[in-house]
């Protein structure tokens, strides 16, 4: 595996002696700004509904939180739960994507899921604690994993989204308007291949990366076994619905106890990899129970899908 496990992993733990992370908290979004480390995590407590957490760190694994979380549910559209966040900065701007799980379901025809509806939601902020909820980018679908890119591209801010079991791309002026005529299939999973660890769905982990090659993507799949892995893919900068490189390899998978076992067995799933004194920091919940860091030289994944 090209990733590498930190010696410290895990790094952050559930709470005992709170009430709403006492059991599980895990796949964080993490960005690096003014020198530190900021973590926004998905927790489980008491109620079992998720919410999500805030940690600040200047090495990026020993951790301080916040006593209270800083998004938990508001009405019916997330009354289930707050999940799996990605943190990006754009023109002084902190932004949010997240997936709100709640009992009312909003679009036509019937839920895609039991129970209610899910909505891939993106919020403002401009201090890290404080977050606006803009709205969703769909409603009535079973549409999560998305994640920004960290500029406009052609004018327009550029999004990635996840329909089942799909990975698409997706357009917007003002991050509240994402018409469909503006979307278009990336890519699926590798249904050809029975033995490919990505065969049965597949969707995005953290922000896009940046390089002088295109824009470097970590994401992840599974299938039928259903074990969760990492992959690479290389995007064109000025058109990221041109593939330049997708290595069949996979670069992670769960090996440590606390992956295989868990709240869900056999998953490492990651909402972020941010960039740090040219090192990958990619930061993913093991068995939907802990948080685990591991890394790699970010010269040494391009390699690796420039070689694919």
């Amino acid at each position: 595996m090209l990733l590498k496990r930190h010696p410290a992993s895990p790094i952050l733990l559930p709470d005992p002696g709170s009430d709403w992370e006492t059991y599980n908290v895990f796949n964080p979004g993490v960005i690096h700004h003014n020198g530190l480390f900021h973590m926004f995590y998905r927790a489980q407590g008491l109620d079992w509904t998720s919410r999500i957490g805030y940690a600040v760190s200047e090495d990026g694994i020993h951790w301080n939180r916040l006593r209270d979380p800083v998004l938990e549910p508001h009405d019916a559209s997330d009354s289930r739960g707050l999940e799996d966040p990605r943190i990006i900065e754009i023109d002084g701007v902190f932004y949010m994507c997240y997936t709100a799980y709640g009992r009312e379901f909003s679009g036509a025809g019937e839920p895609t899921h039991a129970g209610g509806g899910i909505l891939p939601m993106i919020a403002r902020s401009e201090n890290l604690i404080t977050w606006e909820r803009l709205g969703p980018v769909v409603r009535g679908e079973d549409d999560k994993d998305h994640v920004l890119f960290p500029r406009k591209i052609r004018g327009r801010y550029a999004l990635l989204h996840r329909r089942w079991p799909n990975v698409w791309l997706a357009y917007s002026h003002d991050l509240r308007t994402w018409r469909e005529e503006d979307m278009q299939l990336l890519y699926g999973p590798r249904r050809d291949d029975t033995a490919a660890w990505d065969q049965k769905s597949v969707g995005s982990n953290g922000v896009p990366l940046e390089t002088d090659h295109g824009w470097l993507l970590i994401n992840h799949g599974y299938n039928e076994d259903h074990v969760y892995k990492f992959g690479a893919i290389l995007l064109d900068l000025e058109d990221p619905g041109r593939i330049i490189r997708r290595p069949r390899e996979a670069i992670f998978a769960p090996e440590e106890l606390w992956e295989l076992r868990g709240d869900v067995p056999n998953v490492v799933f990651s909402c972020a990899n941010p960039v740090v004194n040219d090192t990958v920091y990619v930061y993913y919940g093991g068995g939907d129970h802990v948080i685990g860091l591991a890394t790699c030289a970010l010269d040494e994944l391009i390699d690796f899908v420039l070689s694919a």
